[in-house]
């Protein structure tokens, strides 16, 4: 495929950062916000490319965000390979490019989240806002776990939905009576680095077998919120499960909470992609508000 459908400023800049002519670019197929390309040298070097698919007003820093979200969740102690950033601007995001391989270690991939769910944090949230697709994704620091997560997660995002009409009005009134739920508990733990954005589409497996992780929305939260993702389309295999509770085990009752975390990646996806989702966010909301 022709280095072609790369845009020209784009093509340019990453052939100067590579002191080498692109010579083929294949187009990956599944993204939804950007289009991505594996991008191969004359002499046989691979990247990984994705620049937005249209111009997006997130575009000035999501690409930012992401590199930071890389870097942190690589600075955690677990085997999980990140891929490694090459190069970036307001436009595109040039990254190692990983081979996939259709099978792994599923224990150790539980394993590692957990593990990477013990870098803790003072305080609920991160250091500043970032993305969920191409959501902005507020970050605020709390240090109680259901203030952020009503008031950084479902209020913003609900009041987004009713303002696009997916929503009728009457869900922005139950933000004034929510803490008023004595029922909706979570196990009082510390804050965990959340990946944020964990379903099937954001891992693969490598040839070393371990799991790589990408296209993070981190931020410091409940990890039973990453659990959650990775039950909303389906789930994770059994013993990548068995890894994560080998590893750092749950309390009681998470599996009964899952369909709480899941309001918020429902709420985003009612937001992006509208449809069914949208009846999805209304029964999660109409069940616990």
């Amino acid at each position: 495929m022709s280095a072609y459908l790369i845009p020209g400023s784009i093509r340019s800049e990453i052939e100067t950062v590579l002191f080498a002519p692109i010579a083929k670019a294949t187009l990956i197929q599944g993204g939804d916000i950007s289009k991505a390309f594996k991008i191969e040298l004359e002499d046989g070097q691979s990247f990984f490319l994705k620049f937005d698919k249209e111009e997006l007003d997130t575009a000035k820093s999501i690409f930012t965000q992401e590199v930071k979200g890389l870097n942190t969740l690589r600075s955690a102690n677990t085997s999980l390979v990140i891929p490694e950033v090459i190069s970036y601007n307001n436009s595109y995001l040039l990254l190692e490019y990983l081979e996939e391989e259709t099978q792994g270690n599923d224990f150790q991939f539980g394993v590692d989240i957990a593990k990477l769910h013990k870098n803790s944090n003072e305080l609920f949230g991160f250091s500043e806002d970032n993305y969920i697709g191409s959501i902005n994704q507020t970050n605020r620091y709390y240090a109680d776990w259901l203030e952020f997560f009503f008031r950084e997660r479902i209020e913003p995002l609900t009041k987004q939905a009713v303002d696009k009409g997916l929503l009728n009005n009457k869900y922005c009134s139950i933000f004034e009576r929510v803490f008023n739920y004595t029922y909706v508990i979570f196990p009082d733990e510390p804050p965990a680095l959340l990946h944020g954005d964990l379903w099937s589409g954001n891992y693969f497996f490598t040839k070393q077998g371990h799991a790589a992780i990408f296209d993070p929305a981190i931020y410091y939260g409940h990890r039973e919120m990453d659990l959650a993702m990775t039950k909303l389309f389906g789930g994770f295999t059994p013993a990548f499960y068995d890894g994560y509770q080998t590893e750092y085990p749950l309390q009681s009752g998470w599996k009964e909470r899952l369909k709480l975390c899941q309001v918020y990646p429902l709420l985003v996806h009612a937001i992006l992609f509208g449809g069914d989702y949208v009846r999805q966010a209304k029964a999660l909301l109409d069940r616990f508000f």
